[in-house]
């Protein structure tokens, strides 16, 4: 059983991801097993991992920081047992010893493996984040972001300081489902294929999908605002945590390096003005990003060197504006 991404491979030496497991709904319904309630539930995340930090993102921008506590680990993996050899992601002693990261302020663990076998004492999967816990069952509700965040889209308005905003309104959803099939199997996951490709042909692949994926968006981006028309909306949130950590991260580590996010005029353009909407700044810490990839991977990176740039301004200028919203 993988136990994190780098164990996840088939034998022709591709990168196969494998299901989340804590599948628990939250809803508005107050007498479900997991009722939207606030300050019943904490998302644990890092900074680093894209995956986590849309549901941060989503937590931000809806208006969820008084109804939602979240506590981020440290970048780097680090070992999550004296007793085995596995590296993850852990807490620090101290809420000074990481800028950006906190102890856990609920159960005291020192990693998030301790939270999945605090949950289940006989999970044998991956240790991953984020994780939505919940304080009153003292369990993991659900540790797959696209439920999570579909959870926060719609199910805590009535204590949401934004309810109006719909990231998947009714209207939008098949076409929302169709672009996040393709980007997540060509971006999102795809940047990953490639860096953990280990053989030529399965990261050829990878990297054909990739580019023929970036190059379908910023073809629609030349024409509308977002992915979907000129309405923010899921499938930009989705795509955006992948596109930020792009030029700075997998452009060198993943070797997606055929052509850079900033050499895309609509799609960089387009990364800034998402970076720019209210609340999504604060979810970017490229501090985090660059230790976890660079120092957490020594297959690929083994003296964990961390690049020095390019350092990117996202908040400059864009050009989005052109299109009506």
């Amino acid at each position: 059983m993988a136990r994190s991404a780098l164990d996840e491979m088939s034998e022709s030496g591709a990168f196969v991801r494998t299901a989340s497991t804590f599948r628990n709904l939250i809803t508005r319904d107050p007498n479900s097993p997991f009722p939207a309630e606030s300050g019943r539930y904490h998302l644990y995340i890092s900074y680093a991992c894209p995956w986590a930090s849309r549901c941060l993102a989503y937590l931000k921008i809806k208006g969820l920081d008084k109804a939602i506590s979240f506590t981020s680990v440290k970048p780097k993996w680090e070992r999550t047992k004296d007793t085995d050899e596995h590296m993850g992601w852990v807490f620090p002693a101290s809420d000074t010893e990481e800028t950006g990261a906190g102890s856990d302020p609920l159960n005291g663990a020192k990693s998030i493996r301790e939270l999945y076998e605090l949950a289940s004492t006989d999970y044998s999967g991956k240790y991953t984040v984020p994780v939505l816990w919940d304080k009153k069952l003292k369990t993991i509700v659900n540790n797959e972001s696209s439920e999570i965040i579909r959870m926060f889209n719609t199910e805590f308005n009535d204590i949401a300081e934004n309810p109006s905003l719909d990231l998947y309104p009714p209207h939008l959803q098949a076409l929302i489902n169709e672009i996040n099939g393709w980007i997540y199997n060509g971006i999102n996951n795809g940047v990953y294929k490639c860096g953990f490709a280990k053989q030529q042909e399965p990261y050829d692949e990878a990297v054909k999908s990739l580019y023929e994926s970036l190059d379908k968006c910023e073809e629609i981006l030349s024409k509308q605002r977002f992915l979907c028309g000129n309405t923010l909306t899921e499938a930009d949130i989705r795509l955006f945590v992948t596109l930020i950590r792009f030029d700075e991260v997998y452009a060198v580590h993943f070797k997606c390096n055929k052509k850079l996010l900033r050499e895309y005029p609509n799609l960089f353009d387009y990364t800034k003005d998402i970076f720019q909407v209210p609340g999504m700044s604060c979810t970017v810490n490229m501090e985090h990003i660059k230790k976890h990839y660079y120092g957490s991977h020594p297959s690929i990176n083994p003296y964990g060197i961390i690049p020095l740039g390019p350092d990117i301004d996202f908040s400059a200028p864009h050009d989005r504006e052109r299109f009506s919203t």
